[in-house]
């Protein structure tokens, strides 16, 4: 694919960040489909510390905090979602999840992180069980 063929249909910079975003994101998962490597299971990761990034609004303040006491899948889903835009049928590819399992997860996290919303007044918890 050319990227430059799609230059003239940008309107902003935020759309520009946006596009690259989501382009580099869908290169990166083509590209771990091609190789060879051996790959550990999502739930190996659970004790994996990530490291917050600078200026991104999804990981700030109290839902940041909520999102990362999430179990492993529930908040791969989420992110793959709503941060890297990803439909629930992509998602379910990237994970190797079954769509209705991606499904589940979107709505049962959601649900969740409605309803503690509230209640997070900055302390560090445990994780929540979804």
């Amino acid at each position: 694919m050319l990227l430059h063929r799609h230059l003239a249909d940008i309107v902003s910079a935020q759309h520009l960040r946006f596009w690259l975003r989501k382009t580099v994101c869908h290169r990166a998962i083509d590209r771990l489909r091609r190789s060879r490597l051996a790959f550990l299971p999502l739930e190996a990761a659970a004790d994996l510390e990530v490291p917050a990034r600078e200026h991104d609004c999804l990981m700030e303040g109290r839902l940041g905090q909520l999102i990362a006491r999430l179990p492993v899948i529930p908040r791969a889903v989420l992110l793959l979602r709503y941060q890297e835009d990803l439909d629930p049928p992509e998602i379910a590819r990237a994970l190797a999840l079954p769509l209705n399992t991606v499904k589940s997860h979107l709505r049962r996290s959601l649900a969740l992180l409605r309803s503690r919303g509230g209640e997070l007044h900055g302390s560090q918890a445990g994780e929540i069980h979804t």
